[in-house]
């Protein structure tokens, strides 16, 4: 109208499907992909719970309350390992949730309990008050497939002397 030209609205059939697919990958890239791996790894922990003497085994630097969860996992021992949570506690054990001590009770008794799992701690890491386990887990588990050993984070949050949250993943980061 008035010599102003008109704008057209770009779509999406505007540019080449390569172009689309380029922008796609640059938004979400695959777990997989070699170029995109740093993007996925967890950072570096801020710092370790004590310096420990080259004798000294990492569990030695453990909190008392993961100290006691520990100990209760390792000796198969239920009603010691439901202690140690508090009453409305979550766990989220390899992306299944369990709200509360009767929940996490049932979760224990077909994994940890079940499957007569151990932890071998290997590197402990205090970071803004949370408590994160790098553990070694043996057990009576289906092991196909499996890296051995297998090696499981814990994220544990506390309040007081109970844990209120506790996180379990098996984290993958090939740098």
């Amino acid at each position: 109208m008035f010599g102003i030209p008109q704008m057209r609205r770009l779509t999406h059939t505007d540019r080449p499907l390569s172009d689309l697919y380029k922008i796609q990958r640059a938004r979400a890239p695959s777990v997989g992909h070699a170029r995109y791996r740093t993007a996925i790894c967890m950072p570096p922990p801020q710092r370790s719970v004590m310096s420990l003497p080259s004798s000294a085994s990492p569990a030695a630097a453990l909190s008392p309350v993961v100290a006691a969860y520990v100990q209760a996992t390792n000796s198969f021992d239920l009603d010691e390992l439901l202690a140690v949570f508090a009453d409305d506690a979550l766990v989220n054990d390899q992306l299944r949730e369990y709200w509360g001590k009767p929940a996490i009770r049932n979760g224990q008794c077909a994994t940890s309990i079940g499957e007569r799992l151990t932890m071998h701690v290997v590197k402990t890491v205090e970071h803004y008050g949370h408590i994160i386990v790098t553990a070694n887990i043996d057990g009576n588990y289906d092991k196909r497939g499996l890296p051995d050993p297998l090696v499981l984070t814990f994220y544990f949050s506390a309040h007081g002397d109970r844990i209120a949250q506790l996180i379990i993943l098996r984290n993958q980061c090939d740098i």
